[in-house]
């Protein structure tokens, strides 16, 4: 039935068991998985003359942004391999990390997004928002939530 699975994280611990849990479920199906990752992209914080002391240039933060992909995705590569499922891995960066999932399920042929969700009610879910429900609202494709 669903032969590309794609499969989102944020290096969250819920995230991680959503990604085990997903690597099963391609596994099972006889899908491949694509693990997609989506950074905040490089914005410096430039007061008028002041430049704070912190200040990450932008090749520090491409790679800074490179090595937290990397151990993220790594996860899923590690589950896919031990589990004998092809994958692939796909980061970029975006302020809007349910819009870049959708786009990575487009661009990437998938049929199915499977990803975790924190579950926050009330005035947490208001102000936090959800990638999730983001997602499952605009997805063109099925979106399976992992609880």
């Amino acid at each position: 039935m669903f032969k590309h699975i794609l499969i989102p994280t944020d290096g969250s611990a819920l995230s991680k068991k959503a990604v085990l849990q997903g690597v099963k479920f391609a596994q099972e199906v006889g899908a491949k998985v694509t693990g997609f990752f989506a950074a905040p992209p490089y914005r410096p914080v430039v007061y008028e003359d002041f430049v704070p002391a912190n200040y990450m240039s932008p090749q520090q933060h491409e790679e800074a942004t490179a090595k937290l992909a990397a151990k993220y995705l790594g996860a899923i590569d590690k589950a896919c391999k031990d589990a004998g499922v092809t994958y692939q891995g796909y980061h970029i960066a975006s302020e809007f990390p349910a819009d870049a999932i959708i786009e990575a399920a487009k661009t990437k042929k998938c049929d199915i997004v499977f990803m975790a969700s924190h579950g926050r009610r009330g005035l947490a879910g208001v102000l936090l928002g959800s990638e999730t429900a983001k997602v499952l609202t605009h997805s063109k494709i099925p979106v399976l939530v992992y609880r």
